[in-house]
């Protein structure tokens, strides 16, 4: 009778759990979370008598109620909370988990970058230095400065706290290719070393999140503006450290964190170096936008300026960096892409050209040399 009634109580509570999810669904409760995951969650899909939506609907039901039942937001958070805190393993393939409390994006060629197991053949290293010496020849050909950059990712400039499951076959990377088969043309400007003297005095990077923090971003911008000015001499002198206010602030954990649901549960400090004068330069596209944020194209413009203009190829490591960048330039349009794009420079006639790319995504993008033309 003991065992008919355990196992009686086992079915009922299966069925229970089963089914609470769906019940407090239609009792209006959403376990959606999307602050805490950092992610864009699936929208409930558009029900009519179109047939693209009929066979829709179902996938998109699907997918709507894996990240929106009841509870969700809590169960992701207690896996997540369970593999960190108990088993100091990460929830998401996307993240690894090194030493100090230090997260790492491993997804992307971000463990790829890190490990430098598969450099540049020669051909594909060719073709590197192919395009860039034809973006700066057809930039030379029309009186525009012309700048390429490799931005490094976190776990170049702390390899000491990267997942120890993780090994180095080499250090040479493929970074460090691409700049030395470049070295000659006086285009590249490699801010890594600025980034490891900057280190010894303050963290430049954030604990919880993919990218540099403002501190990162400012020695970037420096490094950067100084190499610019070799070419353009009227773009005005990176500006000193004592024009800035350091302030320290504790927040929550950031995009690596929500990626493991923990968002609300792990957090650090954040180190900013903020400007002590009000900003000369104004978001004018899209309108009312901030320069950090990740549109496809923002431009930036100071009122009255005579300075030079800049047009910047750049993924998300430019947004922290854009800020100081914008006030030395009149009008600064910043496109997210990484190949070199030729009729938006024509469009602009800026003075300065800067190419962006952060070091992981050398891992699988393959430049385009034959978009560019022939000057």
């Amino acid at each position: 009778l003991m065992r008919r009634l355990l196992n009686q109580f086992i079915v009922a509570a299966f069925i229970a759990i089963i089914a609470a999810p769906p019940l407090a669904n239609a009792l209006g409760h959403d376990g959606a979370d999307q602050e805490a995951e950092n992610r864009a969650l699936a929208t409930f899909p558009a029900l009519s008598l179109h047939w693209g939506d009929v066979r829709a609907f179902l996938p998109g039901l699907d997918a709507w109620f894996a990240d929106h039942f009841a509870f969700r937001s809590t169960l992701v958070k207690w896996y997540g909370i369970t593999r960190y805190l108990w088993m100091g393993v990460s929830s998401s393939p996307s993240v690894g988990v090194g030493s100090r409390g230090w997260l790492f994006f491993v997804d992307d060629g971000g463990i790829e970058d890190f490990t430098n197991a598969s450099l540049l053949t020669e051909d594909a290293l060719q073709n590197w230095r192919t395009t860039i010496v034809r973006a700066q020849r057809w930039c030379r050909a029309r009186g525009i400065a012309y700048a390429f950059t490799i931005l490094p990712d976190k776990g170049s400039i702390y390899p000491e706290f990267f997942p120890r499951t993780a090994r180095r076959v080499t250090r040479l990377s493929r970074a460090d290719q691409i700049f030395t088969a470049v070295s000659d043309t006086g285009a590249a400007i490699d801010v890594r070393q600025a980034l490891m003297d900057e280190k010894r005095k303050v963290r430049v990077f954030q604990k919880t999140d993919t990218h540099w923090n403002s501190r990162g971003a400012y020695i970037g911008y420096k490094t950067i503006i100084e190499a610019l000015r070799l070419q353009v001499p009227a773009i005005p002198p990176a500006k000193p450290e004592s024009e800035f206010t350091a302030r320290t602030r504790h927040i929550r954990g950031m995009d690596l964190a929500g990626m493991m649901g923990l968002t609300r549960v792990l957090g650090e400090e954040d180190l900013r170096f903020e400007e002590n004068q009000k900003r000369q330069y104004v978001v004018v596209e899209p309108k009312g936008n901030i320069v950090e944020a990740g549109e496809a194209r923002i431009v930036t413009e100071i009122p009255g300026s005579t300075l030079p203009r800049a047009v910047v190829f750049r993924d998300s490591f430019t947004s922290a960096m854009a800020p100081y960048f914008s006030e030395h330039f009149s009008r600064v349009v910043y496109i997210w892409r990484n190949d070199f794009a030729w009729q938006e420079v024509e469009r602009e006639h800026p003075d300065v050209v800067l190419q962006e790319i952060v070091a992981r995504h050398v891992q699988w993008f393959i430049p385009s040399p034959e978009l560019i033309p022939d000057p």
